[in-house]
């Protein structure tokens, strides 16, 4: 089997489960090179890496360059993407500054693989959100088409990078140290054990025992970017422009796995056991859907896991063609690492 050079760049939430997920999938690695702005060694599930600074020469001899990308900043890919490409390698970005490059793939292997083909030395990893709402949809959208998506998603706090897990330990801490202190439990004395907003910590507002609809900057109409990356980057994904989207993002106080309620308007009528069916057998989706014994997916059942879950599947009592879906996934897998990896072996496969 013919051997790859990689290289994983940035060792935050991403890049180290980046580095799990090579492992795990066996992936046919030559030399492993690790990067990020400066060195270290670092310790994955017992194994030993070597961090390296990142340079341009850094990436002499590598195939596959694995960035793990920063949301909100601008990422390492800027600086170094094209030096990479240049030297030979196919970059993979997981951040957000590639996807709507109309030169660019962005891709989700299990929806539209063949884009990998189109490549020009990157292809961008999408959001988190979006990547398990369309291994959901895509299935159905082929088979009845989809004319319309609404979505809220309940987005966990490691999607924000470790500083924001970190920040959600403190304060459930800060919190519940605070209420045990308290004799008096009357609900002004309550909300006064909240912590208040910081400028210095990454999230905008407390997160624990708290939800507030506020992922990434203000934008265009007083929706956040993050709800735009929804709409843009499933819109380039499917190939299908028209659909039409509207998405809120909200924060919530759940470590690893990000939820969605997702509504859509099909445009051709179909039976829940019909999309039950479809979904059972749908690439990389997981179907759990008994209500009545209380089982549909939930973040602390999926953490660990590369499939996306699909369950609560309902039409809407007064519109024809609409339904109720409830989506999970790890974030920090199919949501990132694992999508990327995947990526990169579509790479080889389609060089072969």
């Amino acid at each position: 089997m013919k051997k790859y050079n990689v290289a994983v760049i940035g060792v935050g939430v991403v890049g180290i489960e980046m580095l799990r997920v090579l492992k795990q999938r066996n992936f046919p690695i030559g030399e492993l090179r690790v990067f990020a702005r400066s060195s270290r060694d670092i310790d994955v599930d017992g194994q030993k890496y070597s961090v390296k600074p990142i340079s341009p020469e850094g990436f002499e001899g590598i195939d596959i360059a694995l960035f793990a990308g920063t949301e909100g900043e601008k990422g390492a890919a800027v600086t170094y993407a094209n030096e990479a490409v240049k030297r030979g390698a196919v970059v993979i970005d997981n951040g957000a500054d590639f996807r709507m490059d109309p030169d660019v793939p962005l891709v989700v292997p299990e929806v539209n693989a063949a884009d990998v083909k189109k490549h020009k030395g990157i292809i961008a990893n999408p959001n988190c959100s979006t990547i398990q709402m369309v291994v959901a949809l895509n299935p159905i959208y082929k088979k009845v088409g989809i004319k319309r998506i609404i979505v809220t998603t309940l987005q966990a706090s490691s999607g924000a990078g470790k500083a924001a897990v970190e920040q959600l330990w403190q304060e459930t801490e800060e919190v519940i140290l605070r209420s045990q202190k308290s004799e008096n439990r009357s609900q002004k004395v309550l909300s006064s054990v909240f912590c208040s907003p910081s400028s210095e910590k990454p999230m905008p507002q407390q997160l624990a025992f708290n939800v507030f609809p506020h992922i990434g900057s203000f934008v265009e109409g007083d929706y956040t970017n993050e709800e735009w990356k929804l709409v843009k980057e499933t819109h380039k994904i499917m190939h299908a422009p028209k659909i039409k989207i509207s998405a809120t993002t909200v924060r919530v106080p759940v470590r690893t796995g990000h939820s969605e309620s997702v509504y859509i308007e099909t445009v051709r009528p179909i039976a829940v056991d019909k999309v039950k069916a479809i979904l059972s057998k749908a690439p990389g989706v997981i179907l759990m859907d008994e209500p009545k014994n209380n089982l549909y997916p939930m973040p602390k059942d999926v953490e660990g896991r590369d499939e996306t879950f699909v369950g609560r599947i309902r039409k809407d009592a007064f519109v024809k063609n609409g339904l109720w879906l409830w989506v999970v996934a790890d974030n920090l897998r199919k949501g990132a690492a694992t999508n990327a990896v995947q990526i990169a072996e579509c790479v080889i496969s389609s060089s072969k």
